[in-house]
């Protein structure tokens, strides 16, 4: 492995970098915290070698959110769902989105929402 091969790693927000002790203390929460968003399919930690729990940036960002609706007073699973429909909501703007600009490219005569 070379140097830029771990700086990329270290630019991947889906290397999973973090143990679920460092993860836990990031968040501020529990390790049991970071087990029930496992449970409940919010996110699915990678394994080491040893079987030890992995977390990337980006499920570190979900499991931020998580807390936050949490803390508000949402019940872990509402919260669950809460995130994975936003992400949804999300990918299916940005794939709009894309549609638009194609059809745009194709007629420009195609009017935009923002004009």
């Amino acid at each position: 492995m070379t140097a830029d091969d771990s700086y990329d790693r270290l630019n991947d927000d889906d290397y999973p970098a973090y143990t679920m002790g460092r993860a836990a203390e990031m968040l501020g929460t529990t390790q049991g915290f970071l087990r029930a968003l496992g449970e409940a399919s919010l996110i699915t930690p990678l394994r080491s070698a040893g079987g030890h729990r992995r977390y990337s940036r980006y499920q570190l960002r979900i499991a931020a959110r998580a807390r936050e609706l949490v803390d508000q007073g949402t019940p872990i699973e509402a919260a669950c769902r809460i995130i994975i429909l936003e992400d949804q909501l999300e990918e299916a703007q940005r794939i709009n989105a894309e549609y638009r600009r194609a059809a745009q490219a194709t007629n420009p005569s195609i009017a935009t929402p923002e004009g």
